[in-house]
């Protein structure tokens, strides 16, 4: 069983096809976090004020939908690659990753799937790294796919220094 981590990006998109290459046939679980109102509130409290008058269970109805379309259009996809896949919104809990390694253990996932933006040097100072808090926390194998546009500029600078004799 693999977990993939699942955002709807075009990165989260490229991971399911490169990991579905790499391990064909494969159950998965591909894992959506969403995030319940209170979790907003305490972690943004300015944010309190732009949802103010709003009813905390509708937001969090909208939210479960909508992660559980997200999640369901990557299990999809991962069907098309020729995983035997499903979805799954989970609600955030401390953190994405927490919230991810209880996903995985909770499914005995052997191996959890992501893809990388490529964020490096200070983008991932201040915006944190998903992928990097699974490789320093996981207690399974973590298989990080860059994203297409980030391989390009990783092999055209490879070939750049190896042309340069670097």
């Amino acid at each position: 069983m693999i977990l993939i981590a699942y955002d709807g990006s075009d990165d989260a998109k490229a991971a399911i096809q490169q990991g579905a290459a790499l391990m064909p046939g494969q159950a998965a679980t591909v894992v959506t976090v969403w995030e319940p109102y209170l979790e907003i509130v305490t972690r943004y409290p300015a944010a309190v004020s732009l949802i103010a008058g709003e009813d905390s269970q509708e937001i969090d109805d909208a939210s479960r939908t909508a992660a559980e379309q997200s999640a369901e259009e990557g299990a999809a996809l991962a069907r098309t690659h020729g995983l035997e896949a499903e979805g799954h919104a989970v609600a955030r809990q401390q953190s994405v990753v927490d919230t991810l390694l209880g996903e995985a253990n909770a499914v005995d996932a052997g191996a959890i799937l992501v893809g990388s933006r490529g964020l490096g040097g200070l983008g991932s100072l201040l915006l944190g790294s998903v992928s990097h808090a699974l490789l320093q926390n996981a207690d399974r194998p973590v298989i990080i796919v860059p994203s297409p546009t980030v391989a390009k500029k990783r092999d055209e600078k490879r070939r750049s220094h190896s042309e340069s004799g670097d």
